[in-house]
Parts: C-alpha cells; structure tokens; sequence
C-alpha cells in the first residue's frame, strides 16, 4: 500500500502540474496591432503580416489587429507604441513627427513622382536596412513601409481653384509638411483625430479635410461632403512602427520572423494598395461624389511653392536634413528617367 507520504507527494506534483498549465498556456507572446484606418492600405499590411508571421513561428506570437482607432485616437495609438503598452502601430508618417521631426522627411512635397517611385525608393535593399534601424534612438524599430496614397483635400464646396478653398478649415496631420503648405495657400491647418472628423464636417467645424482617397471611401465621407481636389502634392508613406523594448524580449528566432514577415507584407501589399486606390476613386464617383484638379498653371505654381517650403521645413533640424540628404540621394537615384 502507498504510504501517505508517497500519496501526499504525488498529489502535489498533480496540483503543481495543474496550476502550471494555465501558465504555460500564456507564455504565448500577445502582438496588438493598431491602426486608425480600416480596409484599407494599412489594415491589409497587418492582415498580410499576421498570416506571414504566423507561417513563420506558428502560434508563439499571436496578432491581434485593432483598426478604426479601437485603441484610441492616433496621438494615444502613438503615445502606446512608445510606451510600449501597443506593441505595434501603423500610420502615416506626418502623425508621428511629434515623436521624431526625422519622420517629416517623406512627407516633402513632390519627392516622390509616382507610388512605383516612392515603392522601389523604400525597397532599396540599403535604404529599407537604414529605415529599419532610424528611430531606435526613440525606442522605434520599423517593420513595415508601405505606399498609401496621394494627397488629396476634401470640401464641403467645390475647390476648383485655390482662392476658392482660402479660409476654409480644413482637417490635416499634425505634421508641419501638411500645416505650413496650407497655410501658404490661406487654408486654415485644423489637426484633429480622424474620429472626429466627421461630426466636425456635420456641425460645420469643418470645411474639408486632407487625406488619401481609400479613407474617405472606407468611412463614406461622401455622405457629408462630395468635391474632392486632386491636389496630389505628396505620395503618403505609412509605416508600422513596434516598441523596440518589446522586439527585443523576443526569442532572436521570432525577431528575425517579425522582420522578415514584415517586409514579405510589404511587397504583397503594394499592389493590393494600387487597386484598391482605384476602386476608391470608382466608390467615390459611384456615390455622385466629384473628383476635381486645379488649373494646369495654379497647379505647377502651387507646387513650386510648396517643395521650396518644405525643403526649407526639412533644413531648419540638423538631424532631420541629414536624413533628408540620405534619402534625397536614393530618391534621385531611382527617379523615372
């Protein structure tokens, strides 16, 4: 017969086992991914990183993807990425200036000629590697830069012209490359959370806004606003930014999955982003909204104007020119010839 020694010891050993397994079970790692879009450029990079993450290091991290400001408006969504309390987060550059003034250089009027421009300047392999390693200083690694879209501005009225849209306030990115040009051109910069755009534009707070065609077909902004200029002046990079403290308590094995699964999304992404840009602007026409464009002149003279200010925006930071130059010499180097 079991002693009860042995009978006492073996129980515990069972309870300790039980205990344990819950445990075990939550050692899995957690990825939040958050995001201020939905359906759109964005929400599909992180779908795509899941899936590519997951053939990777199967259920060790397990995503779990946030869209439409779930975590909060972007300011706090940053705010989280920094802190580390979001693991990761993904978004246009011009709103995250306020956590390095470096980000502002991607967003200079008319650096890029076309996405496939922008596109194969941040898959240089050199280039995508500096990108990558930039924000550490800041606690930032980036693992995901994607194309978005061209800059157009929404209106209440009809912007054919920019004496037109003078006055009128308009939503922007915080971002001093999206404020200062507007201001240039007697628009009024009003930087505001996306969530409360549309009240804003309802109760008359706003007059427009400026942003990327899938966002306004996505949140259906032609509901309360139909003219939209074509003032495509900058192509929108978005990035996906992960708290280094956080990449760094990763096995090396899933750190280099995080990595790779990123840049595997960013290239089935890009197409993806081209389509669904042109079935925004089919969306929006279909919803009798109107896409218009500025005079050819007003048009070339406004963008003269606005790459001088914004080269001059990018030279007034040491750290943010040398950047700049950086970039500036991959983007020559693959401009259309």
């Amino acid at each position: 017969m079991m002693s009860f020694t042995r009978r006492t010891m073996i129980a515990a050993a069972m309870t300790a086992a039980f205990v344990a397994a819950p445990y075990a079970a939550s050692a899995q790692t957690v990825m939040k991914l958050a995001s201020a879009t939905i359906n759109d450029g964005q929400h599909e990079w992180q779908k795509l990183f899941a899936e590519a993450l997951k053939k990777r290091v199967g259920d060790k991290v397990k995503t779990e993807i946030y869209p439409a400001s779930q975590l909060g408006a972007i300011p706090r969504m940053a705010e989280g990425v920094s802190l580390g309390t979001i693991e990761a987060f993904i978004t246009p550059t011009a709103f995250v200036t306020n956590l390095d003034p470096r980000f502002q250089i991607f967003d200079v009027p008319g650096l890029f000629k076309s996405p496939e421009h922008q596109y194969a300047v941040i898959q240089d392999p050199a280039y995508r590697d500096h990108l990558e390693t930039m924000f550490l200083d800041k606690g930032l690694r980036v693992i995901g830069a994607i194309y978005n879209s061209p800059t157009v501005i929404l209106l209440k009225k009809p912007g054919t012209t920019l004496e037109a849209m003078k006055g009128m306030k308009v939503r922007t990115f915080a971002s001093p490359l999206q404020v200062e040009p507007m201001k240039s051109i007697g628009v009024i910069p009003t930087p505001l959370a996306l969530s409360e755009v549309i009240p804003q534009l309802q109760s008359g707070g706003l007059d427009g806004m400026l942003a990327g065609m899938p966002i306004l077909t996505a949140f259906k902004y032609y509901d309360v606003a139909k003219y939209v200029t074509d003032l495509n002046f900058s192509q929108i990079l978005s990035v996906n930014l992960v708290n280094e403290a956080w990449f760094k308590a990763q096995p090396k094995d899933v750190q280099d999955a995080i990595r790779a699964a990123g840049r595997e999304a960013e290239q089935q992404a890009f197409p993806w982003v081209i389509a669904n840009n042109k079935k925004a602007n089919e969306a929006w026409l279909a919803n009798k909204g109107e896409i218009l464009k500025l005079p050819e002149q007003e048009q070339e003279t406004m963008m003269k104007n606005f790459v001088a200010l914004g080269t001059k925006i990018v030279d007034a930071n040491a750290a943010t020119k040398k950047e700049f130059d950086v970039l500036k010499k991959v983007v020559d180097a693959k401009a259309p010839k």
